[in-house]
């Protein structure tokens, strides 16, 4: 694993104030008026709960992360999403992929590795938070599976968790039983009709369930989705990865626009593919997961501003999306965790390394392009 930067905390801190973190930004300027929502600040969660060594920084966005998603949840156990500057909730508390990433964030916090050096008192309060949510469930798959992976994250250290392992033996049976699509092109292999949104936190929940549950059928299935995705979102030797619309059987390679949310769920996935398997083919996916960012995409065109140290929107036919969100930039800095985590597992070395203030610049095949989407 080499070639990738050390993942950059320096625009989480710029879009992050006293009342949370910034859904939108403007180029590298946060958008107050958009206000924040629970989905970012979950996903924020993770990569700073899973950070080894972090930077004081680093901690005190975990701590502020951590308060934000335990004031969304609704004693009943759903989730608000969206707050404004002025610190109310502007919605109804739901199930939906608000509820499901909030757990997920909390299970990092339980499950947290121990460099991670995340204390006692935050694991119990987010152990708490966690089971106030977790006897909830979701119409939706991909909302109740990013609940089952904070449910797989609560596991790793409380294996007796009876709650947690409802909630990921039930998410597991469903993905597993999802039917094949009926009328589609030979050779579609996904359980739905089209490829949606964070597609591999699909199989990557299989995985998960295989290892904590002792259900090596649920992980040889898990392998097997994910190895079909990974193929169809490879071309020309680099991810091209599904389009914001969705792809389906027949439609043309590459599509656009292209979100990083996209590859940040491979990487996680084919990750755990390689801690499973520590088949070399899942730690080279992370690789390129992170060569996507730094450039060898469909438009070699690097994503990772190093700057700032955040990630751009998307990825169009002709140019980048120049504003840096708090969700691109999330799934660049957990893309990065991935694979700092597997190169150092490589050489033996220490783990992710913190890097608050800028990155160091990527060699990339072309000069980024300008213009706001």
């Amino acid at each position: 694993m080499t070639g990738a930067p050390e993942p950059s905390f320096a625009h989480l801190v710029s879009l992050t104030d006293a009342g949370g973190l910034y859904e939108h930004a403007l180029g590298t300027r946060p958008r107050p008026e958009h206000g924040y929502c629970v989905d970012d600040v979950a996903r924020g969660l993770v990569v700073t709960a899973r950070q080894p060594d972090p930077a004081v920084e680093v901690v005190a966005l975990r701590r502020q992360y951590l308060d934000f998603v335990l004031a969304a949840g609704a004693p009943d156990g759903r989730w608000h999403n969206r707050r404004t500057t002025s610190l109310r909730w502007a919605d109804q508390p739901t199930t939906e992929d608000c509820w499901g990433r909030a757990l997920w964030g909390l299970g990092a916090v339980v499950g947290a590795p121990p460099g991670s050096q995340v204390p006692a008192d935050e694991v119990a309060r987010a152990l708490a938070g966690f089971g106030s949510g977790a006897r909830q469930r979701s119409v939706d798959v991909r909302a109740d599976a990013f609940a089952a992976l904070g449910a797989a994250d609560v596991l790793r250290t409380h294996p007796d968790h009876a709650v947690a392992h409802a909630l990921l033996t039930e998410v597991a049976d469903r993905v597993w039983s999802l039917p094949a699509p009926d009328g589609t092109t030979d050779g579609w292999r996904w359980p739905e009709a089209r490829l949606r949104y964070a597609n591999a936190v699909l199989p990557e929940v299989l995985l998960a369930a295989g290892a904590r549950l002792g259900r090596p059928d649920l992980t040889a299935r898990g392998l097997d989705l994910l190895g079909w995705l990974l193929q169809v979102q490879t071309h020309e030797g680099h991810l091209s990865v599904v389009p914001v619309a969705g792809r389906g059987p027949g439609d043309v390679c590459p599509g656009f626009d292209q979100q990083p949310i996209e590859v940040a769920a491979l990487a996680d996935a084919c990750a755990l593919a390689h801690e499973s398997t520590g088949e070399a083919r899942w730690a080279d996916a992370v690789r390129l997961a992170a060569a996507w960012f730094t450039g060898d995409n469909d438009i070699r065109t690097p994503l990772l501003d190093p700057v700032s140290g955040g990630g751009c929107d998307g990825l169009h036919a002709d140019r980048r999306n120049e504003n840096q969100g708090a969700e691109s930039t999330l799934a660049l800095v957990s893309t990065l965790q991935q694979a700092a985590r597997l190169r150092a597992a490589t050489a033996g070395g220490p783990g992710v390394r913190t890097v608050v203030a800028g990155v160091t610049a990527p060699r990339t095949a072309r000069s980024t392009a300008t213009g706001m989407a």
